[in-house]
């Protein structure tokens, strides 16, 4: 199992006050060296936090792997190829929304995402497609030609009885079994927590669990370092790491 920190929220407080701290690049370090396997951003449309500039630099100095996030546009895949991510990951994206609401419409969406899948690829970049846990979707995600799924856990961690989490782990536990026998690398992320995150981590076929928010919220209390170990520690009782 591998976990990846998303650093989007280090930068959502430096442009809360258009300052130059806290520096999302020395974020990632700091994860990295607590023992993160990857480093996460999403450079949206908008850029209301993470800037060209982060990107660029992230690019430099991670040493584990770069996971950018972004929608399938002429612009972001551009920047992809230019600054040549160890996995790009397609996500669907509103103005207006706080945070991404769902996965892709893969079938609706395909005749943006088949060449953006495949002009990344060509660049030499592994691409992943952000999905709610379905099987259909799972399926045209391979259809596609993506080697690598993110499975959206927001309706599991929003679920507000242990009936509808139980429901939304059986979804998740069933997309990906069937990314399993379609040969993808199976991702996990959104919304998991420190008491949330067990079930998933331990769920057959997940090997990657992207997290962000609820590590940095916890780093504003006990230090970016700990949080990140914090979480490592809880993953790790489910699935060695």
């Amino acid at each position: 199992m591998h976990l990846h920190i998303n650093i989007d929220h280090i930068a959502t407080l430096r442009q809360a006050r258009a300052t130059s701290y806290p520096d999302p690049v020395w974020a990632a370090a700091m994860c990295e060296l607590a023992g993160a396997d990857g480093i996460t951003v999403h450079l949206r449309e908008d850029r209301r936090h993470i800037q060209d500039r982060d990107v660029l630099l992230l690019r430099q100095t991670v040493r584990t792997l770069l996971n950018l996030e972004m929608a399938a546009t002429e612009e972001m895949v551009g920047i992809a190829r230019e600054v040549k991510p160890d996995i790009a990951t397609l996500v669907p994206e509103k103005r207006a929304e706080r945070t991404t609401e769902g996965g892709l419409d893969v079938g609706a969406a395909r005749s943006a995402l088949g060449p953006a899948v495949k002009t990344l690829q060509s660049g030499g970049i592994e691409v992943s497609l952000f999905i709610d846990p379905r099987k259909e979707a799972v399926r045209a995600a391979a259809e596609l030609g993506a080697r690598r799924i993110e499975l959206h856990t927001g309706d599991y961690c929003n679920a507000t009885t242990i009936d509808k989490r139980r429901v939304e782990l059986e979804r998740i536990a069933a997309a990906a079994e069937e990314g399993v026998a379609l040969g993808l690398h199976v991702a996990a992320g959104h919304g998991l927590d420190y008491p949330n995150v067990g079930p998933v981590a331990a769920t057959p076929g997940i090997v990657e669990l992207n997290i962000g928010h609820a590590v940095v919220a916890r780093a504003v209390l006990v230090g970016l370092d700990r949080a990140v170990r914090d979480m490592i520690a809880v993953v790790r009782e489910q699935r060695p790491l």
